[in-house]
């Protein structure tokens, strides 16, 4: 009962975590764009992907729990495109293999490898087609999602990711988290069909080259209007899984969610446009296989049993804690 008791407390404390680091789309977020970007997708992949869109948009956060967890999951999130200088999207060679030559690939990792793995990972998901592995495409499709709405976020491509390097920490949670909280119910985030891509990799740098050219006014907007806002009006608190924090405050957003007129909308859209393109594309790529024979695939209790192990291994590597058979036997 102990044991128990004590596992219910951490997985409350690992559901505070999650919820609260930074820098991250809200939870929220990543899940509607996995949910949405199912419906661009023709008929013979809504079959499948309609049947398992609870799987895909609950696995969108995946990659935010995996990455305080998981050595190598962190550079996936962003890239610090203001480390290599001016016209950095001319210079980096858009390949990996051509990007390790030149930068060095522990160089590369420690600023980020976004767009080099959103491509890998359509690869991935290319091959899982191919195989009609249903676990895989999946398991792939959730991830794939993320990593591609975080690289349409402004302040996934600077390393000035939280202002902490202008004075505005915490700017990260309020661009992808706060505005989307106060304001997503009135977006419009149907887009129509999904495209095929003929240079994905074209289109994987130009998402991040716009989020990039967005920041300017990300960080100006916020400076300037944190200028003409009393600080004690700036902020309030609100209580988030029964803990009360500081955030800022309706007027505060409003007056910025109208400076920035729809950006993070548009950038949400932008994310969903191009999960339902890669996930398309890697269809066609592999051949359009039919996935009719796959779509009422479910999880084994093997399956499901592996899935509950991986969540409390990166739970236990997140907090440092102890597996019950490490114990020394007392109760």
């Amino acid at each position: 009962m102990l044991k128990k008791t004590c596992w219910v407390t951490v997985s409350l404390i690992f559901l505070v975590l999650s919820t609260s680091f930074v820098p991250k789309w809200g939870f929220w977020a990543h899940k509607r764009i996995n949910r949405m970007a199912v419906y661009r997708l023709p008929p013979e992949m809504q079959t499948f992907y309609k049947k398992h869109i609870d799987y895909i948009a609950e696995n969108a956060v995946n990659p935010d729990r995996r990455r305080y967890a998981v050595v190598g999951e962190a550079e996936r999130h962003f890239i610090d495109l203001d480390v290599y200088g001016d016209s950095a999207i001319q210079k980096l060679p858009k390949y990996w293999g051509k990007a390790v030559e030149k930068f060095g690939e522990d160089s590369l990792r420690k600023h980020g490898i976004a767009p080099w793995y959103i491509q890998t990972a359509t690869f991935q998901l290319t091959e899982a087609f191919r195989l009609k592995s249903a676990l895989r495409i999946l398991r792939i499709s959730a991830d794939l999602g993320h990593y591609v709405a975080d690289s349409n976020v402004p302040l996934h491509t600077t390393r000035n990711y939280n202002g902490q390097l202008t004075g505005q920490e915490g700017i990260h949670g309020f661009w992808e988290s706060r505005l989307p909280e106060l304001y997503a119910e009135n977006y419009d985030l149907w887009i129509g069909e999904a495209n095929y891509l003929e240079n994905p990799t074209q289109t994987i740098w130009k998402a991040v080259e716009n989020a990039h050219a967005a920041c300017d006014s990300v960080l100006l907007f916020e400076k300037e209007l944190s200028g003409k806002v009393d600080p004690e009006n700036k902020y309030t608190f609100t209580e988030r899984n029964s803990i009360l924090v500081k955030t800022y405050s309706d007027d505060f957003s409003s007056k910025y969610n109208v400076l920035l007129d729809g950006q993070v909308e548009r950038q949400m859209k932008a994310s969903i446009r191009m999960v339902g393109d890669l996930w398309y594309t890697c269809w066609v790529n592999a051949g359009q296989p039919d996935l009719g024979s796959i779509t009422n695939f479910k999880l084994d209790e093997e399956e499901k049993k592996k899935e509950a192990e991986e969540q409390q291994t990166w739970l236990q590597r997140l907090l440092r804690i102890r597996p019950e058979s490490d114990d020394s036997g007392s109760n």
